[in-house]
């Protein structure tokens, strides 16, 4: 049987196309645009598939990997459609509403004997696993704090996406319980492997991924805060959202900027007495790391090394799964 890509004709499904040839697969490229997901098709010598996430899009295929954002608009029938037809699902969110609806087709995926990944990208695998090893490392760690920067540039998906994050402000994990704060409040400087950046807190999936992953009760995920972060409460309204979003151009960052623009990550827990380990990740392009990660978790659900249910990544593959990706390096530090 084969597999199917959803959402190829998008910059990161195009990315994720290209390595699984390079590695000898051959998904079934799938989207809703006929013209550019036939022309990819006929590049790499794919089948390929034109219409909505249904079923039948999945005849004779036992997995998808859904690379089509904004998640909040594919997720949900790509996942019934896996369910109907007993196929696998993975996608590479980092969208939080997403991710927490996702735990809610547990249940069903179980009972379907279907193992679906959420977050299958970045930022999710490498902060979800950075997360799962410090917890390790100190297993009564009550706080985490996570920050990640990826410069180089957004995809036209990532950049509607981030949109409609900011219009929702930032939000913290207190308590176990998810609370809505200012966008960029708290702030901080973090050391980063390329030295120190200040940073802000946003509103991410690893509120929910990191939480379900390691049981701290209190998260903070921290991001360098864009240009114009300060209009950020007025993406809250939905005539200034949509002329945003009508103004992200086409595209994505071009190889060379891929190749010389990397991925770091740093996080630290803490536990009631005051003690805390942190760690450091530095790694490829985010978008070079997301087709990366994606394949790998791929290959182990269809090779049957992953549970049926809805996991994260780092439990779904385990907290070393990160350092097996290309490129990618972790240290913990004092």
């Amino acid at each position: 049987m084969g597999w199917v890509l959803y959402g190829a004709n998008g910059y990161s499904g195009s990315l994720l196309a290209r390595l699984a040839v390079r590695r000898g697969e051959r998904p079934i490229l799938a989207g809703r645009s006929p013209a550019p997901v036939r022309a990819l098709a006929t590049e790499l010598g794919l089948p390929y598939r034109v219409g909505p996430p249904v079923p039948d899009l999945l005849a004779g295929a036992d997995a998808m990997v859904n690379c089509a954002g904004p998640f909040a608009a594919t997720a949900e029938p790509a996942v019934a459609a896996c369910l109907a037809a007993g196929a696998h699902y993975l996608d590479i969110t980092g969208e939080l509403d997403v991710l927490e609806r996702m735990f809610t087709h547990d249940e069903a995926a179980r009972a379907a004997g279907v193992a679906m990944i959420t977050g299958a990208g970045f930022d999710v695998v490498p902060t979800d696993c950075l997360a799962a090893l410090l917890a390790a490392e100190l297993p009564g760690a009550v706080a985490l704090e996570l920050a990640f920067r990826a410069p180089g540039g957004l995809s036209r998906g990532t950049a509607r996406t981030a949109l409609g994050q900011l219009g929702a402000g930032a939000a913290r994990r207190i308590g176990g319980e998810l609370v809505r704060v200012p966008y960029g409040s708290p702030s901080r400087t973090v050391p980063f492997p390329s030295g120190p950046c200040r940073v802000g807190a946003t509103r991410w999936g690893d509120l929910v991924t990191a939480y379900r992953s390691t049981g701290i009760a209190d998260i903070t995920v921290y991001m360098p805060l864009p240009p114009g972060a300060a209009l950020a409460p007025l993406m809250r309204f939905p005539p200034l959202r949509a002329a945003a979003r009508a103004l992200v151009r086409r595209g994505g960052p071009a190889a060379a900027t891929r190749e010389r623009a990397g991925c770091e990550v740093w996080a630290q827990v803490r536990d009631a007495a005051g003690q805390s380990r942190t760690a450091t990740l530095s790694g490829p392009n985010a978008y070079t790391l997301t087709a990366d990660a994606s394949l790998r978790a791929l290959q182990a659900v269809r090779a049957g090394r992953v549970a049926p249910g809805v996991h994260t990544p780092s439990a779904a593959l385990g907290a070393g799964f990160v350092r097996t990706l290309d490129g990618v390096t972790v240290t913990f530090t004092a």
